[in-house]
């Protein structure tokens, strides 16, 4: 696995494959991609779901589904966010850098500002 899919969370590190197995495995899930995001200066795992059809759920019940079977820095602290279909290049491998980028879109660090008195 290329160093940078690892996501760093306080120090540990997160193989975003190992998530996105226990993803699959939920009922209603269909498929699902893993990338980290950087909130308030710190990487967190983000996840991306496609669900099955005719199947629903809410992103606090599929977050809390994997809390449970995961070490708490294994959690998906940086949110779960639904998509029509995680983006794929031809031959069937996730496009990360693109969901980075996505994420980064929508809950990336704004610059941080420290007020010092």
């Amino acid at each position: 696995m290329p160093l940078q899919e690892l996501i760093k969370v306080k120090g540990n590190q997160v193989a975003p494959a190992e998530l996105e197995a226990l993803l699959l495995d939920h009922p209603a899930v269909q498929d699902a991609a893993v990338v980290g995001v950087t909130i308030n200066g710190e990487e967190l795992p983000r996840a991306y779901i496609a669900l099955q059809k005719a199947q629903s759920a809410t992103a606090q019940e599929i977050a809390a589904w994997l809390a449970k079977k995961v070490a708490p820095h294994k959690r998906l602290a940086g949110g779960v966010k639904f998509v029509d279909a995680i983006p794929k290049n031809p031959s069937g491998k996730i496009m990360r850098k693109d969901l980075r980028e996505l994420a980064k879109s929508e809950v990336g660090d704004a610059p941080v500002r420290e007020s010092k008195l």
